[in-house]
């Protein structure tokens, strides 16, 4: 249980899902990697393009060291620890069924979408994550061969949560989950403002 205050009629795992930063060194088998990705394709897009693509690496496999060293210095001193680590990748344009390629508005949304999914379905299945954009923006997409019609959206980690004793002390105060703004702030009827 987080401690978190909200309505109880919102769905408990939205709830209790934050981003910690102190992850155990676990491993993660790939089913449940693949379940997450399964649950991340779930996500509503414009016309079902379904336009992300995760690109992934498990700790210690072939990819880790590649994929952990497109993240900002501070970012790779706690990421380093998490089972999985997860960039999303969104496709700027789609094709249709007549094989016309136009500009896909949405695309950033989209795997917005399914990202979320893929946090949700961690949750479920006793996993956290923590997203972030505190990438090598400009180098990671030529490391990660992204094309350049793609957007790298942003990255993030799986794992089991670990001791916030294992983080730098003024990481361990913050290693909580957090408050979120009330409705009032967030939602507005009629124009912004």
């Amino acid at each position: 249980m987080t401690g978190r205050t909200a309505n109880p009629k919102i769905e408990k795992l939205i709830v209790e899902r934050w981003s910690p930063r102190a992850f155990a060194a676990a491993d993660i088998p790939q089913e449940d990697l693949d379940v997450i990705f399964e649950a991340a394709g779930w996500a509503p897009s414009a016309y079902n393009v379904q336009p992300w693509t995760f690109l992934y690496a498990k700790k210690g496999d072939a990819n880790w060291d590649l994929l952990l060293s497109q993240l900002i210095d501070f970012n790779q001193g706690w990421a380093q620890h998490a089972s999985a680590l997860v960039y999303v990748v969104s496709a700027n344009n789609s094709t249709g069924p007549d094989g016309t390629t136009n500009p896909n508005h949405s695309h950033s949304f989209d795997a917005g979408a399914a990202w979320a999914l893929a946090a949700i379905q961690a949750q479920a299945m006793g996993y956290h994550t923590h997203g972030m954009t505190g990438i090598k923006f400009g180098e990671a997409e030529k490391a990660l061969g992204i094309p350049d019609d793609h957007r790298l959206e942003a990255a993030f980690v799986i794992g089991k949560i670990g001791a916030k004793e294992s983080l730098p002390e003024f990481l361990q105060e913050r290693e909580a989950p957090a408050d979120r703004k009330p409705v009032s702030e967030i939602a507005k009827a009629g124009k912004f403002a």
